[in-house]
């Protein structure tokens, strides 16, 4: 993949593209989770890449694209047009595993007329009904809790609970490497602390598919799905033995169900 940059007042954004040789293939986006970085999405590009534009990226505060000033999912969904735009890219496809699912549904609600469909991967809805005192409550809380734990073992635990296969769990170590704890810590704060302040209710026009991992123990994930779902009527798809990065778990079940949806739009 060609790795390329946009530039903003806030930071540098890295992103990777491999462009189709057909400038009618439809072009997917695949934003990766908290702490995470592009490539967890490592399956997906090899996979896809033969019939779609494909771009994946660092999003701000995360891997390559930090130092990062005053990360919000606003701007997040300001970036990722401006890496459109700079590609000439009209639409897209987005797929968000996790925390890209927010930033996601929020360049839904920024740019609606650039989404073709949304798949959300193992993450959770915005929306104000879906998350009780107590879940807010606990959200502003990880930064502090998560300073209490010894670095090595925050590292460990953070991947064990992500993943469920010993190939996907290395692929979260790589990922959480670069960080050091101060760093992880406070990323995993302004994380929620924005999600908290930005949520809001949407109602999407445009196809979604809602993707979870059989063994999600992360949060209420589970729970958020399942009420996702059922007040909207998305479908909801479950991935054998994986756990919340469930495309990296599973890829072969993953890909094919992104595929099955795709070729549907």
């Amino acid at each position: 993949m060609l790795e390329k940059t946009i530039i903003t007042s806030r930071g540098t954004v890295h992103y990777w593209i491999i462009k189709h040789w057909n400038p009618q293939a439809k072009c997917l986006v695949f934003t990766h989770g908290l702490t995470a970085n592009h490539q967890m999405f490592e399956h997906q590009v090899s996979y896809f890449k033969q019939h779609y534009t494909i771009i994946t990226w660092d999003l701000p505060m995360h891997g390559l694209s930090r130092p990062y000033n005053n990360f919000s999912y606003h701007h997040s969904a300001q970036d990722l047009n401006a890496i459109l735009i700079q590609e000439s890219i009209n639409s897209t496809i987005l797929i968000g595993q996790s925390l890209g699912g927010y930033v996601c549904q929020q360049f839904a609600v920024d740019f609606p007329e650039k989404v073709l469909a949304f798949i959300g991967v193992d993450t959770s809805p915005l929306g104000l009904i879906y998350y009780s005192f107590l879940d807010r409550f606990w959200l502003r809380q990880v930064e502090w809790l998560s300073l209490c734990y010894p670095y090595d073992f925050l590292v460990k635990s953070i991947a064990r609970a992500a993943t469920h296969t010993p190939e996907a769990y290395r692929n979260m170590i790589t990922m959480l490497k670069p960080y050091h704890k101060k760093e992880l810590c406070k990323m995993m704060g302004i994380a929620y602390s924005s999600f908290l302040s930005e949520n809001k209710n949407t109602a999407f026009k445009f196809p979604v598919l809602l993707i979870l991992g059989e063994y999600d123990k992360i949060g209420k994930v589970r729970k958020y799905n399942h009420a996702w779902t059922q007040r909207t009527g998305y479908p909801l798809r479950i991935v054998p033995y994986a756990g919340h990065n469930s495309n990296v778990d599973n890829p072969e079940v993953f890909n094919t169900l992104l595929s099955d949806f795709i070729e549907t739009l």
